[in-house]
């Protein structure tokens, strides 16, 4: 399958190196210019499960995409806050067949790619597989994970080229499964990032150090029962028990992921780089106000995110 992946950061590396590796024709588009120039230099390279490697792949600053480049599948891996302009940057890419996966964090993206995407070939879903950049072009990629994914448009012919695409991202051992009820995905995947990429941001630790304070449990109850609170209006039954304990076993276990700086981490404090705080505990703060709900802690973690941003002079 010929695949462009849109936004080449740690998840963007990592999926391209795996659809690579299994033997898939792979282009990559990313704003980022020194990473760019580092991966025409010399490939993208990552430490991947403890081995070196490097793909030699073809890559293109985002404002200069080749518009005769075919493809069957466009993953978008962009932060939230720049998947406007990458769209409109590769819009010569987007056939009539062309499938467009979005795996971005955070929530309602698909009100964005419907500016540029039929409907029809827009899926939506999200990765609990992890990442994180080293420096341009070169990425620390470990651990397994998993994908869930839908067609946005219920459609038979948009649901078969979901399971084409689920079998493409599976012959490269990433793991990918179709979810009818893709929004409780999205929500619980927003949990994880709404409580450890925020906390770990701010309080500039690892999942499993954060994990061993005394206060961490009350603080991801309270923040998750305030996503599940938004979430039952838009008709998502999101079990807060279950998700805390889905988050406390899998990101504090020093043995897996635990040692993993989240990657709103890696943006802000080793990048210097504004986060996608907004699109994840900001859109809950928001939806709350657009519901009735009160949200204190998204909306404080919120600002708190916004103030560090603005002492580190982020961009």
């Amino acid at each position: 399958m010929n695949i462009t992946i849109a936004g080449v950061g740690a998840m963007g590396s990592r999926f391209a190196l795996m659809l690579h590796r299994a033997g898939h024709k792979v282009t990559l588009v990313d704003g980022w210019k020194e990473h760019v120039t580092a991966i025409q230099k010399d490939g993208l390279q990552a430490n991947l499960n403890g081995e070196e490697v490097v793909a030699k792949l073809p890559i293109y600053l985002q404002s200069e995409v080749d518009p005769t480049l075919s493809n069957d599948l466009i993953i978008l891996f962009t932060k939230a806050m720049q998947l406007e302009a990458m769209l409109a940057d590769i819009q010569p890419l987007i056939h009539d067949n062309t499938a467009v996966l979005c795996l971005l964090n955070g929530i309602g993206h698909e009100e964005v790619i419907e500016k540029y995407v039929p409907r029809n070939q827009i899926m939506i879903g999200n990765t609990m597989w992890t990442a994180g950049m080293e420096e341009p072009g070169r990425a620390k990629l470990f651990g397994n994970g998993s994908i869930a994914l839908k067609n946005l448009v219920a459609d038979p012919k948009a649901e078969q080229a979901a399971y084409k695409v689920i079998e493409t991202l599976n012959s490269a051992g990433l793991n990918a499964q179709y979810t009818e009820n893709i929004l409780y995905a999205i929500y619980k995947k927003a949990c994880v990032n709404g409580t450890m990429n925020s906390l770990c941001t701010l309080l500039l630790a690892n999942m499993a150090d954060f994990g061993d304070t005394t206060p961490a449990h009350n603080i991801v109850v309270k923040i998750v029962s305030e996503f599940a609170e938004v979430a039952k209006h838009e008709n998502v039954d999101l079990n807060v028990t279950e998700t805390v304990d889905y988050i406390e076993k899998n990101c504090y276990n020093r043995d897996t992921i635990g040692l993993h700086y989240p990657s709103m981490y890696q943006d802000l404090n080793e990048h210097n780089r504004l986060t996608e705080i907004d699109y994840i505990n900001g859109a809950i703060a928001r939806k709350g106000q657009q519901y009735g709900v009160d949200t204190p802690y998204c909306a404080l973690i919120t600002e708190l995110v916004h103030c560090k941003e603005q002492l580190l002079g982020a961009k």
